[in-house]
């Protein structure tokens, strides 16, 4: 089949959320031109197939493109978020990233996007429906959106065998149940889990009707300290000014962790179960709550196998009865095992620059393009912020953040952007401070004092694990 020639300034592999924000920023910023192409038929990425339920974990405020707002401006008035910023949800996303590709995007004359695209390598790619194949010329750069893995329970395969007879399915089918189960049992301990756990308490079930499969426990955020309103300033920049105090006072790994937990950085469910997992997942206190009134929760590991009578784990195995349903929740939404440098020659791959925020990294990163033409600056400017996976790798990724936090803050002109640029989120707060507000002052100070001693003490912890590592058992 003969294929079609196209030539574009950026051609951009993925029209997810970190396509579309460097998209946006690239063309806020430069005269370029640029093709998206993604597996898709909407934009939007893998928020295609999320389960209904699903919402944000963190404030709509500080999500999607630079250029649009996402955000209602509003603070929920009802549920287990009430009183702060609204949590858009997973059908919002979505009509929000629509209206962004065909109000702005295409409009521009700047950007061309082609759906349900495969992507075939070496400048190549086809019409999933009609097998037409396309080959690219880029005159700048090829950029690599799909690098951080991305995983849903719709489309992901389980790591274990299921038995056919079993009730099993993905979050997404959940509303579609259409006869009453004899139980819940989730399979999962990160957000979606928590998500799924939750979902069910607010239809009325009884948690003793829950079996929670955990088979790590993770360190919690609390999103109150996530809100960009002026009015939660001392618990969004006093949880950063915690956070530092803990790290820089602490003696050990171990007595880090205690100390973040003391400070209200994190959260846990059971007070009687360490955390060795961390994904970076948020709750409000009410939900942390909530879940904490589900008591039947199974830590025997990781499933192997499910029957119609016996879900086996690692360490143990439960019974359960073909009408209990079973809610697969072990796709691990975002990984970059991975990590490589961020600008590669021809090549970009979009990956985390600041932790928690991929969308942000992405526009940061696409103005680092726009402003910037020494690889080796670009780099320096935008060190990865690797994804945390166990509870150790927190210290790996802040210390990253960290560093590049500062690297920024030596450039009055990324200051200047960072403070004007919706998706930061966190630098108005703290450039709109009045010098005559003597205790926040006294905040930020505080802050810039212990920065540098949490630094050193992250570095050391990262020196004694990477020594333990090293050394053979």
């Amino acid at each position: 089949m003969a294929s079609t020639s196209l030539e574009t300034d950026y051609l951009v592999i993925g029209g997810g959320a970190m396509g579309l924000a460097f998209t946006d920023t690239i063309l806020s910023e430069t005269d370029a031109d640029l093709i998206i192409i993604d597996q898709n038929a909407k934009p939007g990425g893998h928020w295609n197939h999320a389960y209904p339920f699903v919402t944000l974990h963190q404030p709509s405020s500080f999500y999607g493109v630079s250029s649009k707002e996402l955000s209602r401006g509003q603070r929920d008035q009802v549920g287990l978020n009430k009183g702060m910023g609204d949590l858009a949800s997973g059908n919002e996303v979505l009509a929000y990233y629509e209206q962004v590709m065909n109000h702005t995007f295409l409009p521009s004359g700047r950007v061309r996007f082609f759906p349900m695209c495969r992507w075939l390598g070496d400048g190549r790619f086809e019409r999933i429906l009609t097998g037409d194949v396309f080959e690219v010329s880029v005159r700048r750069k090829t950029v690599d959106a799909t690098h951080l893995k991305t995983s849903v329970p719709s489309t992901h395969t389980p790591s274990f065998e299921v038995s056919p007879d079993v009730w099993f399915m993905p979050p997404n089918d959940l509303p579609r149940i259409d006869r009453t189960p004899k139980g819940f049992v989730v399979i999962g301990a990160g957000k979606t889990a928590i998500d799924s756990c939750l979902w069910l308490l607010e239809q009325g079930v009884d948690p003793d009707l829950i079996q929670w499969i955990m088979p790590r426990d993770g360190w919690l955020l609390d999103r109150r300290n996530t809100q960009t309103d002026p009015e939660f300033f001392f618990d969004t920049i006093g949880a950063q000014a915690r956070q530092f105090d803990a790290i820089a006072n602490s003696t050990s790994i171990e007595d880090m962790f205690d100390r973040l937990e003391a400070a209200g950085y994190f959260l846990r469910i059971d007070p009687d179960v360490r955390p060795s997992m961390f994904h970076g997942a948020t709750v409000s206190r009410m939900e942390l709550e909530a879940l904490q009134s589900i008591r039947r929760v199974v830590r025997k590991g990781r499933v192997k196998t499910i029957s119609a009578e016996t879900l086996v784990l690692d360490a143990g195995e439960i019974a359960i009865t073909p009408d209990h349903v079973l809610i697969d929740c072990s796709a691990r939404a975002v990984s970059n095992d991975a990590i490589a440098p961020v600008f590669q020659g021809d090549k970009i791959a979009l990956q985390m620059v600041r932790s928690y925020q991929p969308v942000f990294s992405a526009a940061f990163i696409a103005h680092i393009e726009a402003a910037y033409e020494d690889e080796t600056e670009q780099n320096r400017l935008c060190g990865v912020v690797p994804l945390p996976n166990h509870d150790t790798d927190f210290i790996r990724f802040t210390a990253a953040f960290m560093m590049n936090q500062y690297n920024w803050s030596q450039i009055l002109e990324l200051r200047a952007w960072l403070r004007a640029n919706r998706l930061d989120g966190f630098s108005k707060l703290v450039s709109d401070v009045d010098p005559e507000d003597t205790e926040k002052v006294a905040l930020l100070q505080g802050m810039r004092k212990s920065a540098p001693t949490a630094v050193g003490k992250l570095f050391e912890y990262l020196n004694q694990l990477d020594e333990k590592t090293a050394t053979p058992a």
